[in-house]
Parts: C-alpha cells; sequence; structure tokens
C-alpha cells in the first residue's frame, strides 16, 4: 500500500510520537559487519566513513565517540516518498521554535531526531503545526495553489 502524498493530510494526521530513549549519530570505518551487530536504527555510507544512527547505550558501551544527544520524533502518518514539503514544513516549524533536526525517511514513517533538551518543545511544535492544518487546511502559499 502507497503512503499518502497530499501535504495538507500529512500535515493534519502526522501524529508526532517522542519515542523512549535517547539516540546518537557516530562515524566509523566501513566494516559493516561488525558494526550492524550493534542493531543502528540507521545507517548512511558516505565517502568518509559510515555513520551509525544507535541508541546511546550502544554507542557507550562500544566505546564510539558521538556528537549531541538526540530524541526520536516518529510522524506516524504513513508518508510517500514522493510527498513533496513534509519535511520542509516539519523543518520549518522546528527552525521557528528554534529547534535543530535531522530528518530522516524511511519508508512508511519520516523520523525527526532533535535535541534531547529540546524534545518536548519539538513535539509541541509541530502538534502546534498540525492542529494548525486542521483549521486552515491548505497549506500552500496561495500563488502556488
Amino acid at each position: 500500500m502507497g503512503g499518502e502524498t497530499d501535504l495538507a493530510r500529512l500535515l493534519a494526521e502526522m501524529n508526532p510520537i517522542l519515542r523512549e530513549g535517547e539516540y546518537v549519530y557516530c562515524a566509523v570505518q566501513d566494516d559493516a559487519p561488525s558494526w550492524l551487530a550493534l542493531e543502528p536504527i540507521g545507517t548512511f555510507r558516505e565517502v568518509e566513513g559510515l555513520t551509525l544512527i544507535l541508541e546511546r547505550p550502544q554507542a557507550d558501551a562500544a566505546g564510539l565517540s558521538y556528537g549531541p544527544v538526540l530524541r526520536l520524533i516518529t510522524l506516524s502518518v504513513h508518508s510517500a516518498l514522493e510527498a513533496v514539503g513534509l519535511t520542509a514544513a516539519v523543518s520549518g516549524a522546528l527552525t521557528r521554535a528554534g529547534i535543530s533536526a535531522n530528518v530522516v525517511a524511511a519508508y512508511y514513517h519520516d523520523h525527526v531526531f532533535v535535541p534531547a533538551a529540546d524534545a518536548e518543545r519539538a513535539i509541541e511544535a509541530l502538534r502546534a503545526l498540525s492542529s494548525e492544518l486542521a483549521s486552515h487546511p491548505n497549506p500552500l502559499p496561495a500563488e502556488r495553489r
């Protein structure tokens, strides 16, 4: 089953959920089989090495260095990979709240990593965006409708 592509519906129905735990991004040398044993929730291969997205305790146990400690917000709406504007709208709402975001799109949902200290404010900002869309369903400027 394909995901939703209509931006107004995606935003109105995104239902952001703050997941338990803390997450970190780690960069490792490209020996994927050994790092996959850490059960990362995400990976990305770059020229410089392999990025792992791990639960913080796993990174600590492996002795890996990492940057900021993050919380994970899952947008529970099933968004299509070809949907246009969801990432921009979500990152825009978080930008207005002064919150950095790292967005990862997966097959069924979009996931937003935010600094742990800002997680509750991020949820509030995303819920406000969703509520705003419920009362004003067209998120596009008049010239783009």
